[in-house]
């Protein structure tokens, strides 16, 4: 468990280690709810931590590369995985 303090305008630092576990950034939006149990802050990632990646300038620079040679037939198709395999050796 983590201790804090409610400082001006009442803001709250969540500790470094539950930001990092949370996957929590700076300007990330956090519901704020009341529950029985006391005060409940959730992430409200836009994209699920667990794909970030996904979305990170270099991945998306690869996906950009990859569609432009699929649509200039830059590809090879594989029809079974053997075939695929066999591709590789080559």
């Amino acid at each position: 468990m983590a201790a804090t303090r409610v400082r001006a305008k009442g803001q709250v630092t969540i500790p470094r280690e539950i930001r990092e576990r949370a996957h929590l950034e700076e300007g990330d939006p956090v519901e704020v709810e009341m529950v029985p149990e006391g005060i409940l802050l959730r992430p409200q990632k836009v994209i699920d931590a667990s794909q970030a990646w996904f979305w990170t300038p270099s991945w998306q620079e690869g996906e950009r590369e990859a569609t432009l040679d699929i649509e200039k037939g830059r590809v090879e198709v594989s029809k079974t995985g053997e075939d695929f395999l066999e591709s590789l050796d080559e």
